[in-house]
This record gives structure tokens, sequence and C-alpha cells, in this order.
């Protein structure tokens, strides 16, 4: 006997008290709702349910089975939902939130890309690097850079970057190089305040951390503007790879201490865990991960 409608036929009666209002609500006569309810108790040789001539009520047995009967015609639920998502056009308003600098550079060029494919879907890219409620923001995604704290959200890790230090050779011919993170206090430091508003920069060797306070000759709140300071020789600056590959490939500034670099930070897509993904969601997603190249570790 399909095993989907004993469990649709227990759940429904536990709902409504009773066999024929359950058997009204299902289509069927009450004769049969109540031979898939038999065949689910001989099944688990338990008796769910306590018939009287009066009401139905729910057995110990049958309280502890309630909750997962539902959750498995739940879970059937969205996963038919899901498969017909994936053959819905996308359309609607998508609404994605990136940070600043990676979003102008990396995320818009890939939702106009998406929204050429996808005529029937209107975009909105919503730039900052303050980390927003997706929920309470009217957010469909997200584009985020590091570790996820917020274990509501599901995570599609889509690229990665380093976080490196970098100067200027101008400014390493004049006032040296640091070969140890504890020499960087004599240097003159640009602090980029996004990461941390302490002026204070974080290294790791052989999984040991190393945090080193500094006195900032610059401090800024923008990651674009540290980088030009830095190429401009005013010092050393920490900034992720991405904000300074164009600069390290030309040549305009080069890494240092690379063997005390933290573990690179993961690039992600994050969406509610709570919403079934809708179609424009889905191919917004699937296509950020089939062709983006979103990884900034090598830097030669």
């Amino acid at each position: 006997m399909d095993r989907f409608a004993t469990l649709q036929a227990f759940v429904k009666v536990a709902e409504a008290k009773g066999f024929a209002p359950a058997a009204r609500a299902l289509g069927l006569s009450p004769s049969a709702v109540t031979r898939l309810v038999a065949a689910l108790e001989d099944r688990l040789g338990s008796r769910l349910l306590q018939r009287t001539t009066r009401a139905v009520t729910l057995t110990d047995e049958g309280e502890r089975y309630l909750p997962l009967a539902r959750r498995v015609l739940a879970d059937l639920d969205e996963a038919d939902a899901s498969l017909l998502a994936t053959r819905a056009e996308p359309s609607g308003r998508l609404v994605v939130a990136a940070p600043l600098a990676f979003g102008r550079a990396h995320v818009g060029p890939l939702l106009s890309a998406y929204l050429s494919r996808h005529p029937a879907v209107q975009g909105e890219l919503r730039l900052g690097d303050r980390i927003v409620n997706l929920v309470e923001d009217g957010i469909d995604l997200a584009v985020r850079i590091g570790d996820l704290g917020d274990s509501s959200l599901k995570a599609r890790r889509v690229g990665a970057t380093r976080r490196v230090l970098v100067a200027a050779p101008s400014y390493l011919a004049a006032h040296g190089e640091p070969i140890r993170p504890d020499e960087i206090s004599a240097h003159r430091c640009i602090h980029f305040a996004g990461f941390n508003a302490v002026p204070e920069w974080v290294f790791e060797r052989q999984g040991q951390r190393q945090r080193i306070a500094f006195s900032p000759r610059f401090v800024t709140n923008a990651a674009e503007t540290a980088g030009q300071h830095a190429i401009d020789g005013g010092g050393l600056t920490l900034v992720l790879a991405y904000q300074a590959a164009p600069a390290i490939r030309e040549g305009r500034l080069r890494v240092l201490l690379p063997d005390h670099e933290r573990p690179p930070s993961p690039i992600q897509i994050v969406y509610p865990s709570a919403r079934l993904l809708s179609a424009k969601v889905r191919a917004f997603i699937d296509m950020a991960a089939r062709e983006t190249r979103w990884s900034f570790l090598d830097l030669g």
C-alpha cells in the first residue's frame, strides 16, 4: 500500500479528530481512510489512534509519530516544489546584496549577464559592507566573504580569497621590507577600518595566531582608498586579495609575509534556509556556481 497515502490519512485523521471529516478533506470514503490508517498501524506494529464512539484521539505512540509524519509529508511537498521550480521560468524581482568593492567589480557584471538571459526578472543590487538581515530587508540572496556565523542561513561556496599585506615597491625601497609580523609597527601603516575599527592585524603561522597592534598613518573605511594610498607609496596595508589583485599583477604592489597569512576566506552566496528557493533565486545561484571564477588565491 502507498506509504505516502497512509501517512497522509493518519495526519488528516489526527488533525480532523475523526475519520469522516478526514475522508471529506481527502476526497475518499471513510472506509478507505480506515484501511489506510490500519495498514500504517500494522506496518509499525503500534496503535496510533484511539477510536471511541464519540471521538478519535492520539495514543502516546501517535503523539510521538505525528510530528515525524508531518515532517515527512512537508519534505515530500518541498521536493516536488523544488523540482517544479527548476523547470519554471525565472520571473519577478530579484534583490541581491554584496560588499561594496566586490559587488561593483564582480557581482554587478554577473547580475547584468543574468538579467540578459532572464528577461522576466527585474534585478536590484544593494551594495554595502554592513551585514544585512536578508529576511527583514527583503533580500533574496547575498554574497558574503568570510565564514558564515548565522546558522539560520544556507550557503553555496563560489570562491575564496586571501587576505594579503601589501606595499608599493617604491615604499619598500625607501623603508625596507618587514620579514616578521612584529616588525610591522615600525612601518607606516594604512588601516582599512572595514575589517576592524581597532588598528590591529591578525597573522597566522603553523596554526598560531599573532595579533599586531599599530598606530596608523592613514585610516579609511574604503578598501579601494587604502589600496590606492599604498600604490602611491603611503605604506603597508592589509586587504582582501581581490581588492589588490590587478595592482599586484601589474607590479604596483608587492605581497609581504605570505607565510604568515591567515587561511583564505570563503566567498559564498547565502540565502534564508526557511524559504523554498524560487526559480529566480535558484537560477542565479546555479549561474554563479557554474560561470564565475571568484578564486583569488594565485596572484601571480
